[in-house]
């Protein structure tokens, strides 16, 4: 389970999770309502960058806990197997790392890779960086989902190096297609919010 903390409003003493807090830190620090052009070219009304909270010290601490215990709970409650978790970087990098931390003392701990927008261009020239092989079994990670579009490169690259995704971890959902967009492509979708979960709409 996430961690409770308790606090004293009006005389009484109030019970807050690692997940009430990471909310109230993504409302104050990376939620923006208005008028928005995204990385895609759509217009929305809301903007997120996850990066700010992620990047935080609770921040990220709140999100490895919170993320953890969904990814733990979905593997436990229908026998996954799962070796690793990753994603395209940047933004699902840091998310990876400290959910990967945050699971680290159980007995179904999990490695932690990065995917490359573009594969290396000298070297070994690989696209995926970090702890992952061919044959892994993997949760595939990013910080928000809109159209869905760079967790589907992800995933094709995963799959190209040999890797199975098991199902997909995202921050923030914001319901503008995205998610039904990665299950079409036979991935299922757990998020740690959703648009309306933030925003109450």
């Amino acid at each position: 389970m996430t961690g409770i903390e308790f606090f004293w409003a009006s005389g009484k003493l109030f019970e807050m999770s690692a997940k009430d807090d990471l909310k109230e830190m993504l409302l104050a620090k990376s939620v923006r309502t208005g008028d928005f052009t995204l990385a895609s070219g759509a217009k929305s009304d809301l903007y997120v960058d996850c990066r700010v909270t992620a990047m935080d010290n609770r921040g990220s601490k709140w999100i490895g806990e919170c993320g953890w215990e969904l990814v733990r709970e979905k593997i436990v409650a229908e026998g996954l197997e799962v070796d690793a978790i990753g994603g395209m970087t940047m933004g699902a990098d840091p998310i990876s790392l400290v959910v990967g931390m945050a699971s680290a003392d159980h007995e179904r701990a999990l490695q932690v890779f990065t995917v490359r927008k573009e594969p290396k261009g000298h070297g070994r020239g690989k696209q995926i960086e970090g702890n992952f092989k061919e044959g892994d079994k993997v949760v595939v990670v990013d910080d928000v989902i809109t159209t869905g579009g760079s967790t589907l490169k992800a995933i094709e690259a995963i799959r190209a190096a040999g890797g199975e995704v098991v199902f997909c971890l995202v921050l923030v959902d914001r319901e503008e297609g995205g998610r039904p967009a990665i299950e079409g492509d036979g991935v299922p979708v757990v998020s740690i919010f959703t648009r309306s979960e933030l925003l109450g709409s």
